[in-house]
């Protein structure tokens, strides 16, 4: 799923409750096990001015690149923080952990050629799923507009939920977001 997706589906999940101490470990949980893809992203496109074609292709497939995004969506380093956080009787870090499995749960099902090694370091097992979220070849065609679906149909609720400005900064950020990428993808890629 895109990132906007994630945090939609997350706060609607866990961030039922329109207060800070809930929404910010939330929206930061749904943001970090993506939050690699934006450096690598800019480091490429921005710094080595890499062709597009070259970035999805070659680089994003380097053993380094690979590596950094894994260890962002491993499950047993997301299972020892939540431990962390439990023995430390931290709430927060409870909701960021929680926040980061729901999106790799989220990621799971709608990864094919790019999916992560979610058990690092225990295997290098990925589960190259028969569905994408974005390739045409894999239902992508499919799942897209479903994720746009859940995305808006998310956002209706938490309107009806989120009455704080953050709450509701919240909610117009990931609309803005998801449009500018949509957007993005318009200009750029196709």
């Amino acid at each position: 799923m895109n990132t906007p997706a994630h945090v939609a589906i997350n706060l609607l999940l866990l961030g039922r409750r329109d207060v800070p101490p809930v929404l910010v470990p939330v929206v930061i949980g749904a943001i970090l096990p993506d939050a690699p893809m934006f450096l690598f992203y800019f480091v490429e496109k921005v710094v080595r001015r890499t062709p597009e074609s070259v970035i999805w292709q070659q680089a994003y497939h380097q053993a380094g690149w690979q590596n950094f995004f894994d260890i962002f969506n491993s499950v047993p380093f997301i299972v020892v923080g939540m431990l962390l956080a439990l023995w430390a009787n931290s709430q927060w870090g409870l909701l960021l952990g929680g926040s980061m499995l729901l999106h790799i749960a989220g990621d799971l099902p709608l990864h094919h050629d790019d999916a992560h090694r979610h058990f690092l370091p225990l295997t290098n097992w990925r589960f190259q799923s028969p569905v994408s979220y974005w390739d045409p070849n894999h239902y992508g065609a499919i799942a897209a507009p479903l994720e746009i679906l859940a995305v808006i149909l998310s956002c209706i609720v938490l309107l009806q939920l989120y009455t704080s400005p953050l709450g509701r900064l919240c909610i117009g950020t990931i609309g803005v977001l998801y449009l500018a990428y949509f957007a993005y993808i318009l200009v750029v890629w196709i």
